[in-house]
């Protein structure tokens, strides 16, 4: 990796951090606990599609969930988020790579898998499947919000000065 390729890694975990604790400020009444829009995850989308490698995004996320949990939860918020993220990551890499799906669709899988990757996590831990029962309105707000995210990343990734395939 070289010199541009890791300020490049930087700048977006930055924008993507900025983004999370912006979202933090804003009072959204959903139905369920841990169900929110996702800002930061605009920046994990474009990295999925303009980066060089896939582990730049993995990259990403790494160290937007360390600082994050740094900034503003501890290592609980870092467990569940770092799950959540490299489950959606996952997904969403699998379906881009199939070349079937519309960039707003991969990412309303990964909002999906958010929550799923959340959720088997918050099982584990607690040693309880009841925690599922969360699962469609969780999955619904994933779903939805991860297309709404991924409409803007959609027009973000139009606009990128270079993409790699």
């Amino acid at each position: 990796m070289n010199l541009r390729e890791t300020l490049h890694i930087a700048l977006l975990t930055a924008i993507s951090l900025v983004l999370f604790l912006v979202e933090g400020l804003i009072p959204l009444p959903f139905i369920a606990p841990g169900a929110k829009l996702g800002l930061a995850n605009i920046v994990t989308v474009y990295a999925l599609y303009t980066l060089p490698q896939t582990r730049d995004a993995i990259q990403l996320i790494l160290l937007r969930t360390l600082l994050a949990a740094f900034f503003g939860g501890g290592p609980t918020i870092f467990l569940f988020s770092i799950s959540g993220g490299m489950l959606s990551l996952f997904s969403m890499w699998l379906l881009k790579k199939s070349r079937y799906f519309s960039l707003p669709a991969v990412s309303a899988a990964g909002g999906f898998s958010h929550h799923l990757g959340q959720l088997i996590f918050a099982a584990w831990t607690a040693d309880t499947l009841h925690i599922f029962r969360y699962f469609p309105i969780l999955g619904i707000c994933g779903i939805v919000t991860g297309f709404i995210i991924g409409v803007l990343a959609a027009k973000i990734c139009h606009l990128a000065p270079y993409k790699h395939s």
